[in-house]
Formats: structure tokens, sequence, C-alpha cells
């Protein structure tokens, strides 16, 4: 039989297993625990990868690692092609399968700002997967989790901590926190915005939850619990058009932030340290371990990102 002449990949999946870990985690250290390797290996991995391919796919910062477009452009790929193989073996395995139903919540609004368009996307790749929105838990969803009223949940601050041996969680992935300010704005001409640019401007953001503000204030400031200028708004086009009137610095999502900045009164930064990223963490029953191990693999590297399509100033 005449050969099918092929390009052979450079890149294997454990390859694009290390990249996404790394993107979710924004570290090494960070991505020891999802792929089971020393931090050294974890670093090996990643030259490799490098290597194999002749581009840079991560620029080395104070607070670790971030994208860079190729890394941007390869992070967006690898989950849906993960899931796709995923999907393929599934399918040799058990094609008569009946599709599975999936209940799944995020604690943090801003992941509906782009989930359910992925979900639909998803449904094309995973159909053994039948994923309904579950967005009346989103208040409490590990309470919803513990008591079987949803079968995933998307997690930030929440814990399933005390909540019993049914649940399992890990690490999902990360969006980054940035900064929006008009162009009329003192700070409008600073490349970055330092700790002391955010004690003495007033910020302005939406009505997050007690322990989403804490995490800003630890991911920031450390130990100190400095008094902030803080300006809250119900609706995020408030905060925006705040920032856009000069009233202040928005703190946004850059899944919320993205939809905004092809404005040119708006100008987005970042800290001088570097991306302040939140993590995500996917939690679920023990019994949908395979459903939710599969959104998983499939969500990383679909949410929008700001820095892969707008530079900041």
């Amino acid at each position: 039989m005449k050969r099918i002449a092929s390009e052979r990949p450079a890149l294997d999946t454990r390859d694009l297993e290390v990249v996404l870990a790394l993107a979710a985690a924004g570290s090494t250290a960070g991505a020891v625990k999802t792929l089971h390797l020393t931090q050294s290996a974890v670093s090996r991995a990643l030259a490799v990868a490098e290597d194999k391919l002749g581009v840079r796919l991560f620029e080395r910062t104070a607070r670790g690692l971030t994208p860079t477009k190729a890394g941007d452009r390869l992070v967006e790929g690898a989950g849906p092609v993960l899931a796709q193989l995923c999907e393929l073996e599934r399918s040799v395995r058990a094609p008569e399968s009946a599709p599975v139903r999936v209940r799944i919540v995020c604690e943090c609004y801003t992941a509906y700002r782009w989930l359910p368009s992925a979900l639909a996307d998803l449904s094309k790749k995973l159909p053994h997967l039948d994923v309904k929105l579950a967005v009346e838990h989103t208040r409490e969803p590990t309470e919803a989790l513990a008591a079987g009223e949803v079968d995933v949940a998307l997690l930030t601050t929440g814990s399933i901590a005390g909540f019993g041996v049914g649940l399992v969680e890990r690490s999902l992935f990360s969006d980054e926190v940035i900064f929006a300010v008009s162009t009329s704005h003192p700070l409008a001409n600073k490349k970055s915005l330092t700790r002391e640019d955010l004690l003495t401007h007033k910020l302005v953001t939406s009505n997050a939850p007690e322990a989403e503000n804490r995490w800003f204030a630890r991911a920031v400031f450390g130990r100190a619990r400095p008094k902030l200028d803080v300006l809250r708004f119900p609706l995020t086009e408030a905060v925006v058009d705040s920032a856009r009137a000069g009233v202040g610095i928005a703190v946004l999502s850059e899944w919320i932030a993205k939809s905004y900045l092809d404005d040119p009164r708006l100008l987005a930064k970042r800290l001088s340290t570097g991306p302040l990223r939140r993590p995500w963490r996917i939690a679920y029953r023990r019994e949908h371990a395979a459903a939710a191990n599969a959104l998983a693999v499939a969500l990383r590297g679909t949410a929008p990102r700001v820095y892969s399509a707008a530079a900041a100033e």
C-alpha cells in the first residue's frame, strides 16, 4: 500500500500540556502540581517546546511567565486540539455512548462574558457532553456543588474544603486583572502603574464579593492593608464610563475590558511588577471526573486575552 506523505508536527501532546499549564499558573513553580513534575523538569520541558518551534513562548518577568504573541497563539489553539484528540479516542472506545449531561456554574460573573459562546463551540468538538449553565447558583457555587445541584464549578476565591470527600478541584487557567484609564488621566502617559499610583488615585470597580476584594489587596500589596479610595458600581458600563470620564482607574478582568478597549479614549495598563493574574480552578463532583477533565482541557486557551489583541501603553 502506498503511504500518504504528511507533515509531522514538531510538538507532541505533552508539549501542549506544558504550555497550557504554564499559561494557567504563570510560573514554573505554579505548574508543578498540574504537570506532576519538578520545577526544574517543567523549565526543561518549556525549553524543549521552544527549541522545537524555534520561538520564545514566554517572557520571564518579576511576577513569573507571560506568554509572548507566539505563546498566545499556541495557548489559544492547544486546548481545542487536545480536546478533539480526547474526543476522538473516546469515540473510538465507545462510539455509541449517550451524551453526558453536565451542569456548570461560575463563581464570578466575568466568565459569563465568554463562556456561553465557548461552550456552544465546544459542543461541536465534544458531542458526548451536554453542558448546561446553572447561572442561578453563581452566588453559592460550592454549596450547590456539594448539594448536587451542579456538577462542575469554576472558582476563583471559593473553596471545596469542608464540603465532603466527594468533591475534587484542580487548577484551570487564569485571567488578568488590568487597569484602564482615560487618555486625559494624569497617569495616561505612564508605561505601567505602581502600587503608589493605586494608593494616590481613585480606583473604580464593580461590587465584587468581599473575598475578591481581599484577594486583590493581598495580590497587589502583600501583607500591607492600605486604605484605598474605591468607587464601586453595580454595572460594568458605569465602571468603564467613569474611567473614560477621567474619574479614576478602572479595575477590570481582561475578559470584561477587552470589549471596551477599542475606544480611543481608554488605555490599558499593567502594574510595573508585571501581569496581575487571578487564578481559576475547576471543582467537580467525583462521579463527573471524566466530563470535568474534558471540559478543563477544552476551556484552556478559549478565554479572551487583552494583551494578545491590544498592547499596553
